[in-house]
């Protein structure tokens, strides 16, 4: 089912698994009175996690422009490994890698494994999508103290974003840093703002890597992907959320 609602949308299926023992993890999520969600997981052990470095197809990796990961694959093996060797793959083949930790701390044993575990990759990446809140557990600190932030900064990174809900994110390269405020919608569920915001930026990425050296052409990437989270959230679910450029321009377009 869900292999066949990707081919719908428009995505390429080619790498995609299956298990003849292992069913396929289920989330559940649970919504607030403010459109904020609580998850619950079901797996043990979920096709997923059982995913193997012989399994890979590392062909269609090598062909990839970015290569774009989580942290719930490091959670424990044989699926951890598949993981790193992807990486080690792309690293390889000089493709871009791309990270966003998506923490969701049920699925690891304790706080301080998924701490240790989410920062024992963290600098491989070239790009790195943090919300304030992963923010906030990474450093044990304050995520609005840009001291605590540039901590998670390393000199061979490209750029570290930070997505603050609603007010937009912050932006940090090497060479300039600065914020792009988000755009005021009635939210109804939050789920998958993250994925559509980072989604939305890798998209153009992808057209032209000269982003991550061109304040102008990022602030204007950034002003898109914010318009992108910020519409995911004005209906439930994630993937029938996700809108399309035509109206994230329309967002833009209107202001806040």
């Amino acid at each position: 089912m869900l292999v066949n609602i990707l081919k719908q949308n428009g995505v390429n299926a080619e790498g995609c698994l299956f298990d003849q023992h292992a069913r396929t993890a289920l989330a559940f999520v649970t919504l607030k009175k403010n459109g904020e969600r609580e998850f619950m997981f079901y797996r043990n052990p979920s096709a997923d996690m059982l995913l193997t470095e012989a399994e890979l197809n590392l062909d269609l990796i090598r062909r990839a422009k970015i290569f774009h990961y989580g942290s719930i694959s490091l959670i424990s093996e044989p699926c951890r490994g598949a993981h790193l060797a992807a990486m080690r793959a792309a690293k390889a083949a000089g493709i871009l890698c791309s990270y966003d930790p998506n923490v969701r701390l049920p699925l690891w044993p304790s706080e301080e494994a998924a701490r240790t575990g989410i920062l024992s990759i963290w600098k491989e990446a070239d790009f790195i999508k943090v919300s304030d809140d992963e923010v906030a557990f990474l450093t044990q600190g304050d995520a609005t103290d840009e001291k605590n932030v540039l901590s998670l900064w390393f000199d061979s990174l490209k750029l570290l974003i930070v997505t603050d809900g609603d007010k937009g994110c912050r932006y940090f390269t090497k060479d300039f840093k600065g914020s792009v405020p988000g755009y005021k919608v009635n939210t109804i569920d939050t789920t998958g703002a993250g994925d559509a915001f980072v989604g939305s930026l890798l998209v153009n990425v992808a057209k032209d890597d000269n982003i991550f050296h061109n304040e102008e052409k990022l602030r204007e990437a950034l002003k898109f992907s914010n318009a992108c989270g910020a519409i995911c959230t004005t209906q439930k679910g994630a993937i029938p959320a996700l809108p399309t450029v035509a109206a994230a321009q329309e967002l833009i377009a209107k202001g806040n």
